[in-house]
């Protein structure tokens, strides 16, 4: 018998509507909000503020035309009415003058940069360059200190201790909201570049997990990437990275299958990567290759090129690939760019020689989830099942992707059948 679901309460319809335009707009409000007040926590205070008044009261009136119009009035007066309540020194009384002279302004869109802007602030050159990246993710992306600290592979304490000492440095040193002239924009960039990938990365790691904080990330951080290729001008590395992240997108439509199981990128059908997607990324790599000055995001691009060569020619080049990870990790230590050179070497040089490079990054990755399963595919091929069954069910342990968790246990299954 066929059944008719029950329409939505009104109330779901109401919060629905409210965390969608602060999920969609939570950057662009906050940093309009900060803007004026250069208090990024008061700003994310007053939207927290703001998004529970809509709870209680768009179930009764109805969801506002312009949702996110609305929050940004909300969030405003309870900035006044915060400033108000320090009116005893003369900045409070000022700063109360300012918001009522953007009372009218409430149309979020009509200051599209400002996200821009909040990330340069962010990269200034008075906040501690540990805090850069992570601030631009909590403040212009929304994401939480346990989400970047997972990120950047330290705990949520120490990383909300170092967003809230960001966050004061802003307010105390009254640090300008503007995009920095060419001459200081070298030196802010590849911390904004950072954060845009970081934020890319989370978002390709969460896109078909059930967090609703990743939803749209990665579409974000491309929206983000091309702001900045507009604005920033012939800068190699900002087209570096658009072009590692529109290429690494193209192969979104083949990591899953139509059941929705986890397919690793060996056993990925190249006819359903977006060839739009990789063509674009291509021209950009070959634009950027012009100025002679190879960046990381350069070359994490070739990558990606190499792996996505296979559409073309059947196979992959592992033997290049280990070498672009070889002048990768001089240029950017890091513990994926590590395992990822790993793997690479393994699928040039043989088993043996991957393994040999993943021993010795033992201590560092052993909370790294990437780490345990390449050293679980890695054993399987030398012939150590037991070894590699216990390192899947270690990155299956780890993983937050339930496809990929499934797909990792499913190998852990097989090796100890």
């Amino acid at each position: 018998m066929k059944t008719i679901d029950a329409p939505p309460a009104p109330g779901a319809n109401a919060r629905a509507a409210a965390e969608m335009a602060v999920r969609a707009s939570y950057g662009r409000l906050v940093a309009i909000l900060a803007a004026r007040s250069r208090n990024i926590a008061a700003a994310e205070d007053a939207l927290a503020d703001a998004l529970a008044a809509a709870l209680l009261r768009w179930p009764e009136d109805g969801v506002p035309d312009r949702p996110e119009a609305w929050l940004l009035v909300a969030a405003r007066r309870r900035l006044g009415q915060a400033a108000r309540h320090n009116r005893v020194h003369e900045a409070a009384a000022a700063e109360i003058r300012l918001l009522v002279d953007t009372m009218t302004e409430t149309d979020p869109a009509a200051i599209p940069d400002e996200r821009l802007k909040l990330m340069f602030v962010c990269a200034h050159p008075a906040i501690e360059p540990a805090a850069q990246a992570p601030l631009m993710l909590q403040s212009v992306l929304g994401l939480d200190a346990a989400r970047i600290a997972a990120s950047f592979l330290t705990s949520p304490a120490a990383m909300s201790q170092r967003l809230v000492r960001a966050k004061a440095r802003i307010r105390e040193a009254g640090l300008a909201f503007e995009v920095p002239g060419r001459d200081e924009l070298a030196g802010r960039l590849d911390a904004v570049l950072s954060a845009v990938y970081a934020a890319y990365g989370t978002g390709w790691d969460g896109a078909f997990g059930d967090d609703p904080r990743r939803a749209g990330l990665a579409e974000e951080a491309i929206w983000l990437g091309r702001l900045i290729v507009g604005l920033a001008g012939p800068q190699p590395e900002a087209l570096g990275l658009l072009a590692l992240m529109l290429a690494s997108e193209a192969r979104r439509p083949a990591r899953r299958d139509a059941a929705g199981r986890f397919v690793a990128l060996a056993d990925q059908h190249p006819a359903l990567w977006d060839g739009l997607l990789i063509d674009e990324a291509e021209d950009l790599l070959r634009r950027a290759a012009t100025f002679g000055r190879p960046g990381r995001f350069q070359i994490e691009a070739c990558i990606q090129s190499v792996h996505l060569s296979r559409r073309l020619t059947g196979r992959t080049d592992w033997t290049a690939l280990a070498g672009f990870y070889d002048l990768l990790v001089t240029l950017a230590p890091t513990v994926g760019n590590r395992v990822a050179r790993a793997a690479a070497i393994a699928e040039a040089d043989g088993p043996a020689a991957g393994l040999a490079v993943l021993d010795a990054l033992a201590a560092a990755a052993d909370a790294y989830q990437p780490y345990w399963a390449t050293r679980a595919h890695l054993l399987a091929r030398s012939g150590q099942p037991a070894e590699a069954a216990a390192s899947f069910l270690r990155a299956a342990g780890m993983a937050e992707d339930p496809a990929l968790r499934s797909y990792l246990l499913g190998r852990a299954a097989t090796l100890a059948s």
